[in-house]
Order: C-alpha cells, then sequence, then structure tokens
C-alpha cells in the first residue's frame, strides 16, 4: 500500500487553496524553495490540487512536496503560513466592502495557526488587507515583526511593469516604490522609480506618469474588470513568493510590505505598506524614505483612510460580542 506523502521541515502552509493559495504553492514547489501544506475548508480541492502539483514535479525537476488537506493539524511546526483565505472582491466592491465578510473568516483561520504554528511567521494576503493585517496580528498575538502583509510588492510590481511597458523596457530593470494602504489610496513613489538608475521623471512627461500612477492604484480592478469573473492571481502568487524567499533565506530583502508602525512617517500603532528589511525573523528594519510634499500628504491621507478602517473593524467585533 501505498504510504502517505509528508512533508519535510522546514515548510509552508497556504490557507486558501484557491487562484492565489494554489498558484503560490505552485511558484513556492517550483523554485525549490520548501516542500507546501496546502489547506481548504472544501473537501477534495486542497487534495486534488496538490496531487496535480505533485504530478507535475518530475516534468519541472523539483524534489519538493505538497499535501492538500482540510484539518489544521497538518499546519503544525510551520515556518511560515500563508493566509489567502476569503472572499474575492467582485466587481464594483471595494476592498472595504469585504470587511465583516472576511474578518470573521480571517479570526477563525488566525485562531488556529495561533493553536498550531504558535512560532510562524504569518504573511496575510486576504483585503481589505491593512487591516486584516491588524486582525491577524490582535487575534494571533504574535510578536508584530511576525506578522505582515503582501500588498506593496504587488503594487510595486504592476507599477514596474507599467512604466517597463511605456518605456519598452525590461521590467526586471524598473525600480519602484508604492506605500500606502492597499487600496484606492495607495501612493505609487514616482521620486524613487528608476530605469537601469536613471529617474523615471527624467524619461516620462509628469502627465504620463500621473497616468501610469492612476492605473497602478487601478492595477487589480483593471485586471477584475477584464476577467470578470475573479481576480488577479498570478502576479499576487509571485508576489508572495518573494517574500517567502526573502525569509527562508534570510535574505534581509527591503520590500514594500504591510508593516506595524511605530512612529516612522509620524504613524504609530498602525499596519500600513512601507519599505522594510524582511529575513529569517520576519520584519527587520522599516526602511523610512524621504518623500515629496505631494507624496507625504498623501500618505497621511492614506493612513487616516486605514485608521477608519480598523476603527469600523473594532466597532464590528464589539458589536458582535458585546
Amino acid at each position: 500500500m501505498t504510504q502517505p506523502l509528508k512533508v519535510r521541515k522546514p515548510f509552508i502552509a497556504i490557507i486558501g487553496a484557491g487562484q492565489v493559495g494554489a498558484t503560490a504553492a505552485q511558484r513556492i514547489l517550483e523554485k525549490g524553495l520548501s516542500d507546501v501544506v496546502l489547506f481548504d475548508v472544501v473537501e477534495g480541492m486542497p487534495q486534488g490540487k496538490a496531487l496535480d502539483l505533485m504530478e507535475a514535479a518530475p516534468i519541472e525537476g523539483h524534489d519538493k512536496r505538497i499535501i492538500g488537506t482540510n484539518s489544521y493539524e497538518d499546519i503544525r511546526g510551520a515556518e511560515i503560513v500563508v493566509v489567502t483565505a476569503g472572499l474575492p472582491r467582485k466587481p464594483g466592491m471595494s476592498r472595504e466592502d469585504l470587511l465583516g465578510m472576511n474578518a470573521k473568516i480571517i479570526r477563525d483561520v488566525c485562531a488556529n495557526v495561533k493553536k498550531f504554528a504558535p512560532a510562524s511567521k504569518l504573511i496575510i494576503v486576504t483585503n481589505p488587507l491593512d487591516i486584516m493585517t491588524h486582525l491577524a496580528q490582535k487575534v494571533t498575538g504574535f510578536p508584530k515583526s511576525r506578522v505582515f502583509g503582501m500588498a506593496g510588492v504587488l503594487d510595486a510590481a504592476r507599477m514596474r511593469f507599467f512604466i517597463a511597458e511605456r518605456l519598452e523596457a525590461t521590467p526586471k530593470d524598473v525600480e519602484a516604490v508604492v506605500l500606502g494602504g492597499h487600496g484606492d489610496l495607495m501612493v505609487p513613489v514616482s521620486s524613487h522609480s528608476l530605469v537601469k538608475g536613471q529617474p523615471v521623471h527624467k524619461l516620462i512627461p509628469q502627465e504620463e506618469l500621473a497616468k501610469i500612477e492612476q492605473r497602478t492604484r487601478d492595477g487589480g480592478a483593471e485586471v477584475m474588470a477584464l476577467l470578470k469573473t475573479g481576480s488577479a492571481f498570478y502576479a499576487p502568487a509571485s508576489s508572495v513568493c518573494e517574500m517567502v524567499q526573502a525569509i527562508l533565506k534570510n535574505e534581509r530583502k527591503v520590500l514594500p510590505v504591510c508593516a506595524y508602525l511605530e512612529g516612522e512617517y509620524g504613524l504609530k500603532g498602525l499596519y500600513f505598506g512601507v519599505t522594510a528589511e524582511l529575513g529569517s525573523e520576519g520584519i527587520g528594519r522599516i526602511v523610512e524614505m524621504p518623500l515629496a510634499q505631494s507624496e507625504k500628504k498623501a500618505l497621511m491621507t492614506s493612513a487616516d483612510k486605514v485608521k477608519k478602517g480598523v476603527q469600523e473593524l473594532e466597532a464590528l467585533f464589539s458589536k458582535m460580542n458585546p
């Protein structure tokens, strides 16, 4: 009788076997980063996707393993837990519209992460991202350096592609930074955008650059409108994978992530999109960037919206738990 496949430590647990979760698992496996446990509440789905991915392993040439499960028990001992579980955003729906629905899901997921993987680093992908990251830390009680969100890597990747497309450049030669909340008020920082070391504002007229910035803010909605059903998953999965690699390889790589602020940019007690070092211990040093006055103003506006979302979250749960 065939013995059941077992993952080896250190391994990654992914909560949610939908498009983002399953594709993130594929990226992690095929880059040879780690074994993966893929969890979902839907019976058979994570098991089927895991089997499909294992059957691709001989062709892809990696030796990593993945198992699918409906039991949180199987995430016990995970090095990193990536949470993609939640309801997807639909056309016409803002990330904040998802607040009540996804907050209940994240609360349940994180209670189980706390129980079965208490030493893990926790990457939140579920929207509304900044608010769900705040909730995840509250529920788990993990050190704030071990709870963070994936948003800025994705937003910056979109901006990098849009700049590369405009200049007919190679996307990997483009550097870009996007700060702030993951939503309509994110802050593309064009003053720090470079193409092979050259400032983008010297290569692209300001009015065109402004359009690229707005397209970056609308990046998720643009994909969603084209798909008609569902939302982006290839680029989000790649963004998760870059963060996972930085942690597993202790790269201390400076990436735009949703991290807890304790005075940086004049903000305190808030999960918010900033650049930070990411390594084996999770979030290291927050790298505060010099900003143009207009960028500072936009960042504060974005922070106010995230603060309002956190207040709405707390009010929601106070009603549910009087």
